[in-house]
């Protein structure tokens, strides 16, 4: 790997070799920058779906409900929203039908 001569853009210093700049200690490398962003964008997925699991739809809830008719109309419910998804979906899918010609 050769040189590498990278400018601070804190503090306009001209280092060679380093991730940080060694006159302000910013971070400078582009590689560790994009890991950085990587663990943050992983660790956003990952409490969107803690979430997701800790706090569930009230369908879903419902569904697990101990009473029997609570149960019952969480059933209903989840199917009339699968119903009403399906419809949009094939109506979605036959306007692109006829647009495409």
């Amino acid at each position: 790997m050769g040189t590498r001569i990278i400018k601070c853009p804190e503090c306009g210093t001209i280092n060679k070799n380093t991730d940080y700049c060694t006159f302000c200690n910013a971070l400078i490398s582009d590689t560790k920058k994009r890991e950085i962003k990587a663990i943050k964008v992983k660790e956003a997925l990952i409490r969107e779906e803690k979430h997701k699991l800790e706090n569930p739809s009230l369908a879903e809830r419902l569904k697990k409900h101990p009473f029997f008719l609570y149960r019952v109309f969480g059933w209903v419910l989840y199917s009339a929203i699968m119903v009403v998804s399906a419809i949009g979906a094939g109506l979605a899918w036959f306007i692109a039908m006829v647009a495409a010609g």
